[in-house]
């Protein structure tokens, strides 16, 4: 079974029940995933940023864009449209299929992982989590990579509510601190 015939048989059902919910419209969905890498020392090393794109094309599935600089900032030596990090965002098969690994495979693998925080669900249910490098991915190989990059992973929903998105993420299996 897909992950997105998983979302859309079992997690919608305890969803409805646990909210108390009658139209399955107004249940909360997952709307999309972004994940982003920023990549500073790009002002000084043009290669980074062919690094970063085929380790985020590894780890997502899918080819990332690369996000430039909006405007100068002559104290960190950055040019308008200069390029400063990459980042994806996933929708549909791949962003359920990211969720699970994510959730399945990425978090428990964490090294004194303890859960994720409350603080981490925003006030209109996007959950964002920071990982401090990037070969927590089991698509990386640690000996090809040329340095420990930082990224960030953000889901998105349709929710307006910090308490009934933490409920769906805890349906979905995400492991909250105690």
């Amino acid at each position: 079974m897909s992950a997105k015939d998983f979302y859309s048989q079992d997690i919608r059902k305890k969803l409805m029940e646990e909210l108390k919910l009658s139209n399955s419209m107004a249940l909360p969905r997952i709307v999309k995933v972004v994940v982003n890498v920023g990549a500073g020392e790009a002002v000084t090393n043009k290669n980074v940023i062919t690094h970063i794109q085929e380790q985020m094309t590894l780890i997502t599935g899918q080819k990332p864009i690369v996000t430039k600089a909006r405007k100068s900032i002559s104290a960190f030596k950055v040019r308008k449209g200069m390029p400063l990090g990459v980042k994806t965002t996933l929708r549909g098969k791949k962003m359920y299929a990211f969720l699970e690994k994510l959730i399945r495979v990425v978090i428990p693998r964490l090294r004194d992982f303890r859960g994720v925080n409350d603080s981490n669900i925003d006030n209109h249910g996007n959950l964002n989590l920071g990982f401090a490098e990037q070969t927590i991915f089991h698509e990386i190989d640690f000996d090809k990579i040329d340095k420990i990059r930082g990224l960030e992973v953000t889901v998105v929903t349709n929710i307006k509510d910090k308490q009934k998105g933490k409920k769906m993420y805890e349906i979905l299996g995400v492991p909250f601190k105690k």
